[in-house]
């Protein structure tokens, strides 16, 4: 399709969640494309349904309805292209994050090398590593052979050799993997993908060809020791992953064709649209991107020279959700909460949104319970991604978070969120950022849908991206000092476009804010005290340029890492303190 605006195609973007599906329309409007609107309904990947393709008919039809202009004909089926009457669309582009967790074993040569970039490729999809093998591996080939049956994969990755290096060790340890799959019943067959030593690709064919259910390759992860390579292989197991879901579940080839092939894995949509913005920004700090949703914590970071995506079905906030508890403690996720709530209540809340992930909250508790776990979920997400950033990213110190501009946020937790400041201070809490950056909310998750309509229409993303369809929520400044609580640790004025001033104090342990509206700009001049560092060094001030949002410019002076009091009825105050200077309850 075109990408023209003198063609003026519109498109419809369709979003398939675990909990919702979404219908997003984007046309041209005064010349240039914006986001018009969009229509949601819940998702009928699981039971009773366990066909996708009702519940995008559904958001299609409540879209319908919005637009005032019919998208489907008399028998459900996609108008395309836009017809004279102005029914029907353009073309249509999906993402889909909805399905079981792919069951997944890694085969590398070095633990620490190709199994480290088997790990890092696996963990770029809705994957769950269920089995590793690797050539320190003491277990008997036959004890190998059983621990891949037990394991029951959907998919096996293959890395190790570097171009042209070792192949006998690899061989060696495809035979357990081989005589594994010989065993199983062809419909339970995994998928297999090679992105090891090329050299050896038929090799590789004679092996296993005959006993995958589908054979791919990716050029090599590892194509030198010091060398990682994982965007080829991340685009070709985007497909896979695809075609798994086709199998796993109805409606998913319907998509795809109604998309003509255009149909991509959430979280790979998302990644692909970091690395584009990581290019336009092209700063010294790093943009990152977090999204948290019913199926997974997605946590994409795109650098001057390097971009990562990792993916988290453990962390989702869906069926998946008691399954946190094998990562954390019921009293880790309640010290985030702002009421006094017990364990067994949350623990019975856990279950309960496990099987009913859409349900939102109807009181002040579940509310408080909602926003704690996500916060528990993103931070334990955002831990786990930070291991994978390069080492030489700009930061303050190296155990905290890097430096980012901007931080876009997005998934259901998010843009639930009943105010902007809910939002900002459940990421505030969980991402902690340092220095100063902005905070963009994505109220309408559409950052993987202009990720996918990439390839459709290039034009579109950047001017949708510019059109204001985002929440800039505003300037954050984040201090790293040790200091004791109410102790003065930075002076700030505000300079506004018209001359006006605003001054500020900040004192540890406390949020405050200044006022500066959306599309507004201003100076900033910090003075650092303690030895306060705010990205110039520590104690060092200095003037930079700020943009308004929702909040204006945010100070957050309560520390870095975050350290919350032990004592719980101080801790929840100080919560409720906080939320209300952002302007929550």
């Amino acid at each position: 399709m075109a990408s023209s605006l003198i063609d003026g195609n519109s498109i419809l973007a369709i979003d398939v969640g675990a909990a919702n599906t979404r219908a997003v329309f984007f046309d041209v409007v005064e010349g240039e494309y914006r986001f018009v609107a969009s229509g949601i309904a819940p998702s009928t990947a699981e039971a009773p349904y366990k066909d996708v393709s009702e519940g995008v008919r559904n958001a299609i039809g409540n879209l319908q309805a919005i637009l005032g202009r019919a998208l489907l004909d008399n028998s459900r089926n996609l108008i395309t292209p836009s017809q004279p009457n102005g029914s029907g669309v353009d073309a249509l582009v999906a993402t889909l994050s909805a399905g079981p967790t792919i069951r997944t074993v890694l085969v590398g040569l070095l633990k620490d090398v190709s199994l480290e970039s088997a790990r890092r490729l696996a963990e770029s999809t809705y994957m769950r590593i269920v089995e590793t093998l690797n050539i320190s591996d003491r277990r008997k080939p036959d004890q190998q052979i059983d621990a891949v049956l037990r394991a029951r994969p959907d998919l096996i990755v293959i890395a190790g050799g570097t171009d042209g290096g070792a192949s006998r060790s690899i061989q060696k340890l495809l035979e357990p993997i081989g005589l594994a799959s010989f065993t199983m019943p062809d419909d339970k067959r995994p998928a297999v993908l090679y992105a090891g030593n090329e050299k050896i690709e038929e090799e590789i064919k004679t092996l296993i060809g005959s006993l995958a259910t589908s054979l791919h390759f990716s050029p090599n992860v590892r194509p030198s020791l010091d060398t990682e390579d994982l965007e080829p292989a991340q685009r070709e197991l985007a497909r896979m992953t695809i075609n798994i879901r086709k199998r796993q579940i109805r409606g998913v080839d319907l998509l795809d064709s109604w998309s003509g092939g255009h149909l991509l894995p959430t979280a790979y949509a998302t990644g692909r649209m970091v690395r584009f913005l990581a290019k336009v920004y092209s700063s010294k700090k790093g943009i990152l991107s977090v999204d948290l949703g019913a199926s997974a914590a997605i946590i994409s970071a795109g650098f001057s020279d390097k971009s990562t995506l990792n993916v988290y079905p453990q962390f989702g906030l869906g069926e998946n959700l008691t399954g946190l508890l094998n990562y954390t403690k019921l009293e880790d996720i309640l010290r985030w909460s702002s009421l006094d709530v017990s364990p067994g209540v949350l623990r019975d809340y856990m279950y309960q949104k496990a099987m009913y992930p859409s349900a939102i909250a109807a009181t002040k508790e579940d509310l408080a319970i909602s926003q704690a776990i996500a916060r528990q979920a993103l931070y334990l997400a955002m831990q786990s991604a930070r291991r994978d950033f390069p080492r030489n990213v700009a930061g303050i110190k190296p155990t905290l978070t890097p430096l980012f501009e901007p931080i876009l946020a997005g998934g259901g937790a998010l843009s639930d969120a009943s105010r902007p400041g809910q939002g900002l201070l459940l990421l505030l809490d969980s991402i902690q950022p340092v220095g100063v950056t902005t905070v963009i909310i994505d109220q309408n998750n559409l950052l993987p849908l202009l990720g996918v309509t990439a390839s459709q229409n290039n034009i579109l993303p950047v001017q949708v991206l510019e059109s204001g369809a985002f929440l800039s929520v505003g300037t954050v400044v984040a201090p790293v000092v040790s200091a004791a609580y109410g102790t003065p640790i930075l002076r700030a004025t505000l300079t506004y476009e018209n001359g006006t001033e605003s001054r500020m104090d900040l004192k540890y342990g406390s949020l405050e804010t200044l006022p500066l509206s959306s599309g507004e700009a201003g100076k900033l001049t910090v003075q650092c005290l303690r030895g306060a560092d705010v990205g110039f060094g520590p104690g060092r001030g200095g003037t930079i340029p700020v943009s308004g949002g929702a909040l204006g410019v945010v100070f957050d002076g309560r520390g870095r890492p975050l350290d919350l009091p032990a004592d719980g009825v101080r801790r929840r105050e100080l919560i409720k303190k906080w939320n209300w200077t952002l302007g929550g309850e």
